[in-house]
């Protein structure tokens, strides 16, 4: 008796572990390993080289300051990643701390908030797909401007374009960033707000010096979510960028239907570590796993 329960905490802990290791650490383990394979047109070799790292910014250090490709396409895809972190940021801090703070009725709190989520219900790509007849050259976006004749003719970038791409990442993810703030939101003391208030706090005040760093938890979590989201996807970026848009996602994707798969791990394990990179600086501002 004693001795299982010297080792309950982790025999418990085994489930998880097995899990973790059969569906995250081996796979990514494999694609580490493909990555220094050879490959030809019609088959992967395996080797241990560096080809496929020295292959993907060839040449890229002698044109600077111009960009390579590949320089041009991961600056495209954290372009993508930071304007899309900063508006689902924004729009997600706004909407929780309206459920959290305006709504004082946990049952309308509770509908509101299955409210946020019916979108969510759907597929992502009929979601997305959505966008089209609203943005598109005769949609209702378009239409409806030039009804009250605020322009001649119909917005050519609406649609296909790197605006219609943020905005379908915006509708797609930003419930991703809602729901981790609202939750740190409702565990912040009421009673430090009145103490901030009867202290002659204004608004703003309290906003900034007790609400914000209360819920930064929430707020690294869900900027975690959305990152590392944004980072890999390419369909979002194909349908709503018309296919004319860059990411390292579709390259991936690309290099994975001509069958380069040693090429495609190698670009899939530089995604990795600049992510990683990314979430490594956020985590360094806000220690998640001691505020939690």
């Amino acid at each position: 008796m004693n001795r299982l329960e010297k080792y309950s905490a982790t025999l418990l802990a085994l489930p998880f572990t097995i899990v973790i290791a059969l569906f995250f650490v081996l796979p990514l383990l494999l694609v580490v390993m493909v990555s220094f394979w050879d490959y030809t047109s019609y088959s992967i070799i395996p080797d241990f080289i560096f080809t496929n790292y020295e292959d993907i910014f060839y040449g890229c250090i002698g044109k600077l300051p111009d960009l390579c490709t590949a320089f041009s396409t991961y600056l495209s895809t954290i372009k993508f990643v930071f304007i899309t972190w900063l508006v689902t940021l924004v729009i997600g801090f706004l909407v929780a701390l309206f459920l959290a703070f305006c709504v004082r009725s946990l049952p309308m709190q509770v509908a509101l908030f299955l409210l946020c989520t019916i979108p969510f219900w759907t597929s992502n790509v009929i979601r997305m797909i959505s966008w089209i007849p609203l943005l598109g050259r005769n949609g209702l976006v378009n239409a409806g401007l030039m009804d009250v004749g605020i322009i001649d003719s119909p917005l050519e970038w609406l649609l296909y374009s790197e605006f219609a791409v943020i905005v379908a990442f915006v509708h797609l993810y930003t419930l991703f960033m809602v729901v981790p703030i609202f939750n740190s939101m409702m565990r912040i003391d009421r009673s430090l707000l009145e103490a901030a208030y009867d202290s002659g706090a204004s608004t703003w005040q309290a906003l900034t010096n007790v609400v914000i760093p209360l819920c930064r938890p929430g707020m690294i979590i869900g900027s975690i979510f959305v990152i590392t989201i944004v980072m890999g996807d390419f369909l979002t970026i194909g349908v709503m960028g018309g296919q004319q848009i860059a990411s390292v996602g579709k390259i991936i994707n690309v290099e994975m239907q001509y069958l380069q798969f040693p090429a495609a791990a190698a670009n899939a394990v530089i995604l990795i570590i600049t992510t990683l990179m990314i979430i490594f600086g956020m985590t360094r501002i806000v220690d998640v796993r001691k505020e939690l």
